[in-house]
């Protein structure tokens, strides 16, 4: 009887645990609910009860962590769980129409931020439940293709909402638009910014977000900053997804991610808001919504717009400053973050040990230069700014006659830039693409096929594989048996990835091209060819053909950009099984190659 009731009490503590998250589970389904239906007041009133219930739950939770806990938590996590329990009260109090008089609760009365209270209630309770992966039963890459389909899923059913668009969306080009926002490509088969409701505009930007950073860099460091720990086995698979060299670099590598995306979207958001001339969008809060969603789209290199002609727009192709800050955004996203990150050390050490030191008269010589921009990063910011600067310098030669006529010298200058920079998985465009030459297509052709750089938010076969190829066969020319650059050796395995991903890539884009050309026969060849090239390398440019394409075109599409996003190579690892380490090597044979 005791072993009964003790299992009984395991199991009802257990459920208790959950309880909470499970209620802001429901809640948060139900705003989505809210949000995308017309509501009856009878049931809007149930709605209202439900969002109180939880808001409670939520306090009452917290509050009951900190007294059954045996560890402290971080002061970090004190101080937010104080910040939103207040939060939580003041939202109630207005609830039940409590203290009206004053002024300050006043602030509190809006709807949204009784939404943003349930979405922190939801926030709190599911990390506090410490999410585990389990490398037995998944291996990292096998997280990855997952997490990107879970959300494409998700983003499909919430588009399908009736209040997300003005007149409903079929189920195709709901999936369509889902899969183009999570794998951040900006291939639309709709307008979205006359389609989409507000509501339906904001869940695609909600996915872009999610999907240039990943669901699991989200779920994972707030589990970590909440629970105050993370097992082995979590840091064993996050390192393999954050590139992190180190164990105990995981969970900071998580945390500089999510500081940098959100610090860098609001201060591009800042800077689109003050360019924008008062004619071009009507209020304050649509220039506001305008200037965030460009911006994070910007960022995560997704290529969205709520413009129909994205920002060749008219009132928008000749605002340089606009463009410039958007350049300056997807260039920094399409980077990647270990490449962000080293070169902001690399900053700081100049800043410290060079040229402080001569300011203050304290300049000492070094016998050692230590190495601070690695060789990861050398390789990527040499490649990725030779393409920038002869891309641009060869588009402004193309079109100086063409697409560029109708700009001064500096407009020209700034929209060869941009034009150059773009097809490298940015997605938004300043020209009109359907009237380009045929040379400058071509040139487009090589730059969306090289992409950005590792671990970014961009696509493409990333300029470190490019680099890498285009050394290896100058190696071959000069007789070397192996790449060398800067005093280090380029490692085998690296090579044998590069070469891995461009064959995969054209074998995808192949299969892609071969396909549509059969479903849609009408469509030329250049055409259908630059829409794969752009779906793989989630890039989002088009020559105009998107709309028009069959239903199993469409397919098609969908399947390069998701095979696009998570790479070609990532879902054959997810796919096949890992073959133990060999203690032995066969004698070798040498092929004929040439």
């Amino acid at each position: 009887m005791n072993l009964l009731l003790e299992s009984t009490y395991r199991i009802l503590k257990k459920w208790l645990r959950k309880f909470p998250a499970l209620l802001g589970l429901f809640a948060l389904i139900a705003i989505l609910y809210d949000f995308g239906f017309d509501q009856s007041p009878f049931f809007q009133g149930f709605l209202n009860e439900l969002y109180i219930f939880t808001l409670s739950i939520g306090i009452l939770s917290t509050l009951g962590r900190y007294i059954a806990r045996g560890k402290p938590l971080y002061r970090k996590t004190i101080y937010f769980d104080f910040l939103s329990i207040s939060f939580f009260v003041i939202v109630l109090l207005n609830e039940f129409e409590l203290f009206q008089s004053s002024e300050f609760l006043s602030y509190f009365q809006h709807k949204t931020l009784k939404y943003a209270a349930l979405f922190l209630v939801f926030i709190r309770e599911v990390s506090a439940l410490q999410i585990n992966f389990n490398r037995t039963l998944f291996n990292p890459a096998q997280f990855f293709v997952l997490s990107f389909m879970l959300i494409i899923g998700l983003g499909t059913g919430l588009l399908l909402l009736p209040n997300a668009t003005h007149e409903g969306i079929s189920f195709l080009n709901a999936l369509f638009t889902s899969t183009s926002a999570v794998c951040v490509t900006g291939l639309i088969v709709v307008d979205t910014g006359t389609y989409f409701t507000l509501f339906g505009k904001s869940i695609i930007l909600v996915l872009i977000q999610i999907g240039g950073i990943g669901i699991m860099t989200f779920a994972s460091y707030f589990s970590y900053f909440f629970s105050g720990g993370s097992s082995y086995e979590n840091q064993l698979v996050l390192s393999d997804l954050t590139s992190s060299n180190k164990l105990g670099e995981v969970f900071g590598t998580l945390k500089k991610i999510i500081i940098v995306t959100f610090s860098l979207e609001v201060i591009g958001a800042a800077l689109i808001f003050i360019t924008l001339d008062s004619r071009e969008v009507y209020s304050y809060l649509d220039k506001g919504f305008f200037a965030l969603f460009h911006s994070i789209s910007a960022f995560c290199n997704a290529g969205f717009s709520t413009l129909e002609h994205s920002l060749f727009d008219s009132g928008f192709r000749f605002n340089y400053g606009l463009q410039s800050i958007i350049l300056g955004l997807f260039v920094i996203g399409g980077l990647g973050f270990p490449i962000v990150f080293n070169l902001f050390n690399y900053v700081k050490y100049l800043i410290r040990n060079r040229l402080f030191p001569v300011i203050t008269g304290h300049n000492k010589e070094q016998t050692i230069t230590p190495w601070v921009l690695n060789l990861n990063s050398r390789i990527v910011l040499i490649t990725t700014f030779a393409l920038l600067f002869l891309g641009s310098a060869i588009f402004m030669i193309f079109e100086y006659h063409n697409s560029l006529a109708e700009h001064s010298f500096f407009g020209k200058i700034i929209t060869s830039i941009f034009s150059a920079a773009t097809p490298r998985t940015a997605g938004f465009n300043t020209v009109d693409t359907s009237a380009l030459n045929f040379s400058t297509i071509m040139l487009i052709f090589l730059l969306m096929w090289v992409g950005a750089s590792p671990a970014s938010t961009g696509g493409g076969i990333k300029t470190s594989t490019f680099a890498i190829a285009t050394l290896n066969f100058w190696s071959l020319a000069r007789g070397k048996e192996r790449i060398e650059l800067y005093r280090r050796e380029i490692a085998n395995i690296s090579v044998m990835r590069a070469f891995a991903i461009i064959s995969l890539s054209l074998i995808a884009i192949g299969v892609g091209v071969f396909a549509i050309a059969y479903f849609d026969s009408d469509k030329k060849l250049i055409d259908v060819a630059f829409e794969c090239f752009s779906a793989y390398s989630t890039v989002g440019l088009s020559l105009g053909i998107t709309g028009d394409l069959s239903n199993a075109s469409k397919f098609v599409l969908i399947s390069l950009m998701f095979t696009g996003r998570v790479s070609m190579l990532s879902l054959l690892i997810a796919i096949t099984q890992k073959e133990r380490r060999k203690h032995y090597r066969y004698s070798q044979d040498e092929i004929l190659i040439n």
